[in-house]
């Protein structure tokens, strides 16, 4: 079955890019497959503000490659050429994931994350973790947010840059309202 994978690159502190948006800070390291792991997608999630960034760059919007779904309640189709946009997280996923398929990459940005982990629809945790401190701006899980606990599947160091690649399951049934946020 297929899967929704959340893989991000994030920094030793928690965003996933600067204040601005800017993700420069990214190493690449040369001994990341990452032809393997774009062959491993053939859909792509989005959230509205990661959407209209793509858009700014000059990507149209979308991912090269891969079908782009944009998760919005103010954005039209009619509006977005090349991109299916969805109001519904829940129908969206469970549609994707009965036709057959690779996997799913939960593209981002953290607030479609957060969404999507609170409503179970996410399968697996993927973090790069960049050796930098950034002090600020985009988090990977922005506030307040339900407690979730997660289970590690996997770990590699990559030595040349010191980015350290973790993989996590959600574990069913721990999600629980942030003591910030008060009863759900």
């Amino acid at each position: 079955m297929r899967r929704v994978r959340f893989s991000v690159a994030t920094s030793l502190d928690g965003y996933i890019a600067g204040p601005n948006g800017e993700i420069d800070w990214i190493t690449m390291d040369p001994d990341i497959d990452f032809g393997s792991l774009m062959d491993s997608f053939d859909t792509a999630l989005l959230g509205r503000k990661t959407y209209e960034m793509t858009w700014k760059q000059g990507g149209g919007g979308g991912m090269a490659g891969l079908h782009a779904f944009v998760f919005s309640h103010t954005l039209n189709q009619a509006d977005c050429p090349g991109v299916v946009v969805s109001h519904s997280p829940s129908d969206t996923v469970q549609s994707l994931k009965s036709v057959k398929g690779k996997d799913i990459w939960l593209f981002g940005g953290g607030g479609l994350f957060k969404s999507f982990l609170e409503l179970g629809l996410v399968d697996s945790v993927e973090l790069a973790v960049i050796p930098i401190l950034l002090g600020g701006g985009v988090p990977l899980l922005p506030p307040p947010a339900s407690l979730a606990r997660l289970e590690l599947l996997g770990h590699r160091v990559y030595p040349k840059t010191g980015t350290v690649a973790l993989t996590y399951t959600p574990v069913c049934n721990s999600f629980k309202p942030s003591p910030l946020r008060g009863p759900a």
